[in-house]
């Protein structure tokens, strides 16, 4: 497990950005796997101004969202496929049919789990997935207590998050909310995991997941049992593992 620390947001956003360009330049037919929310807006936009100063293929390159909203309009502003396609699919000029992402809406969520995970074999697998935390150790939206053999699957959401989505969308009380989310086994088969966080409000479960024990009350604490993971972050994120980090000599 690689550890890298930044001196700043920007700085952050940059390296961040830099691990996806490489694995599009390093294999221009690579199946790359993405995360929505604060933490990866900067570097969504550091990847999109480089391409359009300096052009390069993208046309074989295949992206996708770690997981997507149920049970709401693809157009919110808030579901994963818009927020991709605005913030870089869109802008590199992804194809449609290299944008892989799961309805929004469907009758049967989990025939779709199957068809999402079997587009992502058809491509040869996932060979890099950026990684977000939450603020309670989840990833994808693999929330506390799912196991790890979970293979994709519709995950309930967050309390807070869903009571912050139904105040933007006014989705009925009686409609359910979840995440279509690729379960723990799929992400721990992606070949290249980063695990990203920036700022202080993540450095105490960045702390747990990183240097606690490996335990599905925390499940990105998993990622310390794959053999190709980077965790990357910012001073802010890191303040917790700071002087770990720096003992074992992980760059700064």
């Amino acid at each position: 497990m690689k550890i890298t620390i930044t001196k700043t947001e920007k700085e952050f956003d940059t390296t961040a950005a830099w691990r996806i360009i490489a694995q599009m330049l390093e294999k221009p037919n690579a199946v790359i796997g993405l995360s929505t929310g604060q933490t990866t807006i900067g570097m969504h936009g550091v990847v999109s101004n480089i391409h359009r100063q300096y052009p390069f293929d993208v046309s074989r390159i295949t992206l996708f969202n770690v997981d997507e909203l149920t049970n709401l309009p693809r157009e919110y502003a808030g579901s994963c496929y818009t927020m991709i396609l605005n913030q870089i699919a869109g802008l590199l000029g992804i194809p449609e049919e290299n944008f892989i992402m799961p309805p929004t809406m469907s009758a049967d969520f989990e025939a779709e789990a199957l068809l999402f995970e079997q587009r992502l074999a058809e491509r040869g697998g996932a060979d890099l997935q950026m990684l977000g935390i939450g603020s309670n150790g989840h990833i994808g939206i693999n929330q506390p207590g799912t196991p790890f053999e979970s293979e994709t699957w519709v995950s309930p959401m967050d309390p807070d998050f869903e009571a912050r989505v139904r105040r933007e969308t006014q989705v009925p009380a009686e409609t359910v909310l979840g995440g279509l989310t690729r379960g723990i086994k799929n992400i721990m088969h992606t070949r290249k995991l980063i695990l990203i966080a920036k700022g202080a409000h993540k450095a105490d479960i960045i702390k747990q997941a990183i240097l606690g024990p490996v335990t599905t009350d925390i499940p990105a604490s998993v990622v310390q049992l794959h053999p190709n993971c980077e965790i990357l972050l910012d001073a802010e994120a890191a303040s917790g593992i700071a002087e770990y980090a720096w003992k074992r000599g992980f760059s700064f």
